[in-house]
């Protein structure tokens, strides 16, 4: 059988990540960062706005902001004004709260927020140490964040191997991850699916369409995003995001993201490279 030999030949190949930095190389799109923050007059303000489809560059007097929750990664920006935006190549993009995934002059988002919303979040999942299960719902996507939910579960990333699990019933679920915009057909059995799931829960919203509405809201069907049906605990950005962006959002969600490199040995809360 050719999978045995292959399998001979090739060795491990799951990633050791969280325990070790592992990602995609220095190529990977993982994100967008500004490298001059700075405002300028009113005509380079404009300029630089200007530049992203979806609204995701903001300039101001403080300088230039960009939101991760709204940038599709379409790279417009970077190749029209290498001057003033970069790619990130790392993947570990998820915020807590929905600040945090603004960049630029300030820095991610609201530091005395953060804090609060990590402290909060830890003290309201200390019992999800062991086995967690995850619910996934479609709440209205275009398909592309689904298959980099259902690669969690390859022989690559092996979410299992951390004790994580999906599972079909939102009653048996600790986690609920939800990729799309949230469209209005959608909003009663999301707030069903929540209610259904057992205390202490976690809502992650995973993706552009899902964080902020998408390229194009709010529409007669959509609205902002997850955030305006659900309370969110974590954000994921991108579009899509990647595996690892997503794992590293259930990490962050559950509290075991410091655990697990403590455990290694390791004291790094960086992204790998």
């Amino acid at each position: 059988m050719p999978w045995v030999t292959r399998g001979l030949s090739d060795g491990i190949v799951t990633t050791r990540y969280p325990r070790r930095p592992d990602g995609y190389g220095d190529g990977f799109r993982g994100a967008v960062r500004t490298v001059d923050p700075s405002g300028g007059d009113a005509e380079e303000a404009a300029a630089v706005a200007a530049v992203c489809p979806t609204g995701a560059i903001h300039v101001d007097r403080a300088g230039v902001r960009l939101d991760r929750g709204r940038c599709i990664l379409c790279g417009r920006c970077v190749a029209e004004r290498p001057d003033r935006f970069a790619f990130d190549p790392s993947p570990e993009v998820a915020g807590l709260t929905r600040a945090s995934l603004v960049v630029g002059a300030d820095g991610p988002g609201d530091a005395s927020e953060l804090a609060e919303a990590r402290a909060a979040l830890a003290r309201r999942v200390r019992a999800l140490r062991r086995s967690v299960h995850i619910r996934h719902v479609d709440a209205g996507s275009d398909g592309a964040a689904e298959w980099e939910v259902n690669a969690l579960v390859n022989p690559l990333y092996d979410v299992h191997r951390l004790g994580i699990f999906f599972t079909a019933s939102p009653r048996h679920a600790d986690l609920l991850l939800v990729t799309g915009v949230g469209t209005a057909a959608m909003v009663e059995p999301l707030q069903r699916t929540f209610e259904a799931m057992p205390e202490p829960r976690v809502v992650l919203a995973a993706g552009t369409d899902a964080t902020s509405g998408g390229l194009v809201h709010p529409t007669y069907a959509t609205g902002g995003g997850v955030g305006d049906v659900l309370p969110v605990d974590v954000w994921v950005p991108g579009s899509p995001p990647s595996p690892f962006s997503l794992l590293h959002g259930i990490l962050l969600g559950l509290g075991l993201l410091d655990d697990r490199r403590r455990a290694a040995g390791g004291t790094s809360s960086g992204g790998p490279r």
